[in-house]
């Protein structure tokens, strides 16, 4: 599988995510985590939920590229609503955690964790109006 390595790449990850996202692989006790997969789901009080998680390899048909040390996947399915999003890790006292900035979402929730793609864009099979489940409140 190919791994991309271009400024207008699917994806953009900041360093100081990259960073982060290197400690926390760090961290994996039996070292099995070797990419990070971003996704999205169905749901979340927006429609859509984003997903990261780390993996231990890309699978059949995923998009692999590679940032600052790091290597993303992203499924067929989430690929054309993460196209130009940028992940980030803030590290502050109001806010803390990662970050996506996203200039597909038409709309997000008070948390940022789901978002709503323009009208007429497909929605996903499972989507559904509930809470998104990430501890925002409304």
């Amino acid at each position: 599988m190919e791994i991309i390595e271009r400024p207008d790449t699917l994806v953009s990850l900041t360093p100081t995510a990259a960073e982060k996202i290197r400690e926390l692989m760090a961290e994996d006790p039996d070292g099995e985590t070797s990419v990070l997969r971003v996704a999205i789901q169905g749901g979340g009080c927006s429609g859509f939920q984003y997903g990261l998680g780390f993996d231990a390899g890309p699978v059949e048909d995923d998009q692999t590229l590679e940032q600052h040390g790091v290597t993303i996947v992203i499924d067929p399915y989430s690929a054309p609503y993460l196209k130009g999003a940028t992940i980030d890790f803030l590290n502050g006292l109001e806010e803390s955690g990662f970050k996506i900035d996203n200039p597909n979402a038409q709309a997000s929730c008070g948390c940022g964790h789901s978002f709503t793609v323009e009208e007429g864009a497909e929605a996903a099979p499972d989507a559904h109006g509930g809470g998104c489940g990430s501890g925002c409140s409304h």
